[in-house]
């Protein structure tokens, strides 16, 4: 089987790799990531899974756009279901890319992470699937999320801190103080 993998992140994709080359699927990567913001987290990210694909000899396609406005033009009327945007869009190039060259199959490393909207994504992917006429291949990789980690920070690569969209870094943030409206009085 020719696999087209959507590459959300090179941390994310190390047991996503090793789990389909075990089961003997030819693997390439796709990155297509506008949701990632700002500009130095996009690059970090990008330089990241370049030099991780040399590593474990990876053939990846990049669709190097850094789309904030686009991106934040189409979620800032609905932050609280942007990733059903950032799912789809990406998906969809994703799948058009795999159908308009030759690929048997395609999914995402987005299925190994435990804090995305899992059964959204699976949802959103089997109606692409349907819609373009190419087979989803549905692998729960969240099992293999730490085992993962692991292996990746074992390279010394840069490894992120948050989703990846502007908004998902303020959650992250929005957790402590930092973020809140605090009032505070000083005499």
């Amino acid at each position: 089987m020719k696999l087209l993998l959507h590459i959300c992140c090179a941390p994310c994709s190390a047991a996503c790799i090793k789990v389909l080359r075990e089961n003997n699927i030819n693997v390439t990567g796709y990155w297509y990531n506008p949701n990632i913001h700002p500009y130095k987290e996009y690059e970090n990210r990008l330089n990241a899974l370049k030099e991780y694909s040399k590593l474990i000899d990876l053939k990846v396609i990049y669709y190097d756009y850094y789309g904030l406005r686009e991106f934040t033009t189409n979620v800032i009327n609905d932050l609280n279901n942007r990733c059903e945007y950032c799912y789809y869009s990406r998906m969809e190039n994703v799948v058009k890319y795999a159908k308009e060259n030759g690929y048997d199959a395609f999914t995402s490393t987005l299925f190994i992470s435990p804090y995305q909207k899992h059964d959204m994504l699976k949802k959103i992917c089997e109606q692409l699937s349907i819609k373009y006429d190419i087979e989803f291949k549905y692998i729960d990789f969240r099992p293999y999320y730490y085992e993962g980690k692991k292996m990746f920070h074992e390279t010394g690569l840069y490894m992120q801190k948050y989703c990846g969209c502007i908004f998902s870094e303020e959650e992250r943030y929005m957790k402590s103080n930092i973020g809140k409206k605090i009032l505070i009085e000083e005499s």
